[in-house]
């Protein structure tokens, strides 16, 4: 009796070995290729997957790619996550992706988000509250609206808007220039109280550091609710089968606007280093880990939450 015994505990570890073994990421998936455009709250995103990321054994390696470059890049296969497809404003770019299946969307990761355009309260006081209110005061905002990187979809969507000669805008210039660029442009009018009309969205700094108003009316170009917006995660197409771990973690991560909006004056007013930023921010809301973590293992196959909340030194 006791060799039959013997065998059934050695077959039943090496059954046990199998399924530690089996659940253990493939090595290519270690790697983890994300895309940032340059925005805060992307990268405020991103730094806080990427001590997830570290803590489970995964590398994050975040590229500096506009927006239509990084659908192209998770199309050719050399990006595997996007957190930052912002909807509606992206459709038109997104769409022939999604219909060609060469990208997959993966999951909602925040709501509640804005994005249209926005004046200084100074000038809403003053009689702008709509976009059809900015044509009748060209002189004052020298016929100029101000955006953010080229090629950008809301720079796209403006662009549009001025072709089709919307609101009376026809004879208007949009400035391209970095989301950086744009709110430096932004702060020298607000000091000098001058006139100006520009991309705003929030999560962001720039709602607190000033004193907006989200113009109404733009729901053609920009969606209802002052470009109501929810922002995806996207991921290139075939990536959840290769790399089922991971893959759980993106179907699970799901941020809000006060989180995003934490990290980010963090960084831009305490000039804490966004990877600091980020890990004090998920260590005052360790209750996310648990909804991020579900069911996810560490890349060699571990309890992923408890990896986690021991790097992180939470329960």
């Amino acid at each position: 009796m006791k060799k039959p015994f013997k065998q059934a505990v050695f077959g039943a570890a090496l059954l046990c070995a199998a399924a530690i073994a089996s659940a253990a990421e493939p090595q290519a998936c270690t790697q983890v290729r994300m895309a940032g455009p340059g925005w805060s709250d992307i990268d405020a995103t991103n730094a806080m997957t990427g001590v997830v990321l570290k803590a489970l054994g995964y590398k994050q390696n975040v590229a500096n790619l506009s927006v239509p470059i990084t659908y192209q890049g998770l199309k050719k296969g050399q990006i595997d996550v996007f957190l930052g497809n912002w909807m509606p404003a992206q459709a038109p770019l997104v769409k022939p992706f999604v219909e060609e299946k060469s990208i997959d969307v993966v999951h909602p990761n925040l709501s509640n988000a804005k994005f249209t355009l926005a004046v200084p309260d100074y000038v809403a006081a003053a009689g702008v509250h709509t976009f059809a209110d900015l044509e009748k005061n060209a002189d004052k905002f020298d016929s100029k609206i101000y955006g953010i990187e080229p090629g950008a979809p809301a720079n796209q969507n403006i662009k549009k808007m001025v072709d089709e000669k919307a609101f009376g805008l026809g004879g208007w210039k949009l400035v391209e220039s970095s989301e950086t660029a744009m709110l430096t442009q932004v702060d020298r009018a607000v000091r000098d109280k001058k006139w100006i009309v520009f991309l705003a969205w929030e999560p962001h700094l720039m709602n607190t550091k000033f004193k907006l108003t989200y113009l109404d009316g733009g729901d053609q170009y920009f969606g209802p609710n002052y470009g109501g917006a929810t922002v995806n995660t996207v991921a290139r197409s075939g990536y959840e089968a290769q790399c089922p771990n991971v893959a759980r973690l993106f179907k699970q991560l799901t941020f809000n606007v006060d989180l995003e909006n934490g990290v980010i004056t963090e960084v831009l007013e305490k000039k804490t280093s966004l990877d600091l930023a980020a890990t004090d921010a998920l260590k005052r809301h360790p209750e996310l880990l648990k909804t991020w973590l579900n069911g996810v293992n560490t890349a060699s196959g571990a309890n992923g939450l408890q990896a986690v909340q021991t790097a992180l030194g939470v329960k």
